[in-house]
């Protein structure tokens, strides 16, 4: 019974021990890519990548925004590029779980009109409240550019008599 204890222990030192070297590996990757300078894109604004229960970015999914488009790259063998055009974006909402605020992460719900893409999530990025209001300004700084309005409905339903079906009715 001891020697099955002691090689459990043992795997699980070495198991702390790897992903503690693999955390210090990822951080010295990221911290000496920043420093370079280096993006996937030049005019980004922001980029990241999923990142996974630990926080750390290893996955094969990219998020990346600039002036005009977002950009989703998804996949290691068959990769799936996506873009929107950001005054298409019609709603951004950020949802934190309570792991994802301990980690400091969380999963940004973006809603589009967009026929491809649809609405999707940026799952788990960094500093996700920043990105989400960073994101949300650079879309409606995009959307007064191009004049794009939601059409949304401003008058409540008491206001409205029961036979106008405009809201014009002064009766």
């Amino acid at each position: 019974m001891n020697t099955v204890l002691t090689v459990l222990l043992i795997v699980l030192a070495a198991v702390v021990c790897l992903l503690i070297v693999a955390v210090v590996l990822t951080n010295m990757i990221v911290s000496r890519r920043k420093a370079m300078g280096t993006k996937w894109r030049e005019k980004d604004l922001w980029e990241d990548r999923k990142r996974n229960w630990l926080g750390l970015p290893w996955s094969f999914t990219k998020y990346a925004f600039d002036q005009e488009r977002f950009y989703l790259d998804r996949g290691i063998f068959t990769t799936v590029s996506d873009e929107v055009r950001l005054y298409r974006v019609t709603d951004v909402s950020l949802r934190r779980t309570f792991w994802q605020k301990i980690i400091g992460t969380g999963t940004i719900q973006v809603d589009t009109s967009d026929r491809t893409l649809h609405n999707f999530k940026i799952v788990n990025v960094k500093d996700s409240m920043n990105v989400k209001e960073l994101l949300s300004e650079t879309v409606e700084r995009q959307r007064e550019a191009k004049r794009v309005y939601t059409r949304e409905n401003m008058v409540s339903g008491a206001d409205m008599h029961e036979d106008d079906f405009d809201g014009d009715f002064q009766g």
